[in-house]
């Protein structure tokens, strides 16, 4: 069933989380329509049973809900609305509710006091909702509210998302740590940006401590990582291994000479800095060459999601690798999706870029 829903978003990153729902339920093969992304709140019209795609996959997302009014942040119009809207279609005689109103920022802070609006709301769903009750502590629906954009949004809450399975695979919660290891939440975003499926087979050509093969398999994929350095995929197996994880394969090898015939997705962290093995070439060498052979591995229509560094050097100059080797892409037959940038430390920047193989 086609239903108005909403998302709330995690705040780290002004447009991953957005993205990563979109490329969720693109995957997934659910169709969307009436998109509009407002700040840390992505609304849209899509299969009802698509939110638990969404709860499986997402690293960035916090709650969904289905979306039942809109209004501008201030108690006039909200209340007007509310006196307009069918709570009985989510609400039954003899449940009970509570009403969580969220504030992003600082959006009609001048406005609007979200505990006053919790009861005021209260008591308006209460007198339109025959038979039922309010429960704070317990109760059988929730009605979350959201401040954005001077708006509030308000739906019947669906699911909530936890990120503390998250921080348990960090990389220094990891038995081996690189510090170039990549953030599992990044990770399983890049894995649901490359469009990836159940079964389908990703692969890492730099795949480094494991974290991008140990996301991919938690929401299906089958999994196989490349590295250059052996230290490396032994701490990988031992990653792995923690998590109860059979990756598809480890290959300790260059990949600039892929042993494989097709892959459905890749997702990949290139090194670059001083800690990292750049198999004697510069970065943007080897992100051509890895690319140049992924090419081959995919089927038009398949990705390739990758960390790019933008990168401060000592001269002042920034070393944008996503522009540069753009032109190259393009020629070789990807097309650049979207671009996202993600801001690490002072001196470097990632760029997670999307390409889609077109010939």
């Amino acid at each position: 069933m086609i239903t108005p829903l909403f998302f709330l978003l995690s705040g780290e990153n002004a447009t991953l989380p957005a993205a990563e729902v979109r490329a969720i339920l693109e995957a997934e093969g659910y169709p969307t329509t009436n998109i509009q992304t407002l700040d840390q709140v992505l609304r849209l019209e899509a299969d009802l049973e698509s939110v638990k795609a969404v709860q499986i996959r997402s690293a960035y997302t916090r709650v969904s809900a289905q979306e039942l009014l809109i209004a501008d942040a201030n108690y006039e119009a909200i209340l007007n609305t509310t006196t307009k809207t069918d709570f009985t279609s989510v609400l039954k005689n003899g449940e009970s509710f509570a009403v969580r109103i969220n504030r992003i920022k600082n959006y009609a802070d001048s406005e609007i006091n979200t505990m006053t609006l919790e009861i005021k709301l209260g008591k308006q769903i209460l007198n339109q909702t025959p038979g039922t009750t309010v429960n704070l502590k317990n109760p059988d629906k929730t009605f979350m509210g959201i401040i954005t954009n001077d708006k509030l949004i308000l739906g019947l809450k669906l699911t909530d998302i936890t990120s503390k399975t998250f921080s348990e695979r960090r990389p220094r919660k990891k038995p081996f740590f690189h510090p170039s290891a990549m953030p599992s939440k990044m990770a399983r975003c890049m894995v649901n940006l490359a469009h990836t499926k159940t079964e389908s087979i990703l692969l890492d050509p730099f795949c480094g401590t494991g974290t991008s093969l140990i996301e991919a398999t938690y929401i299906g994929c089958r999994a196989i990582g490349i590295d250059a350095q052996k230290r490396m995929i032994r701490g990988t197996k031992k990653n792995l291994a923690h998590f109860g994880i059979d990756a598809e394969g480890l290959i300790w090898g260059d990949s600039r000479k892929i042993p494989l015939c097709k892959v459905d997705a890749v997702v990949t962290d290139p090194p670059y800095g001083r800690s990292s093995s750049t198999l004697k070439a510069t970065t943007m060498q080897l992100v051509k060459d890895v690319m140049t052979e992924i090419h081959t591995l995919l089927s038009p229509g398949q990705r390739i999601c990758i960390a790019l560094p933008i990168k401060l050097k000592q001269t002042g100059e920034i070393e944008h690798i996503s522009q540069e080797i753009g032109g190259f892409a393009e020629n070789l037959g990807f097309k650049k999706l979207e671009a996202h940038t993600v801001y690490i430390h002072r001196s470097l920047t990632r760029e997670i870029v999307v390409y889609k193989k077109t010939t």
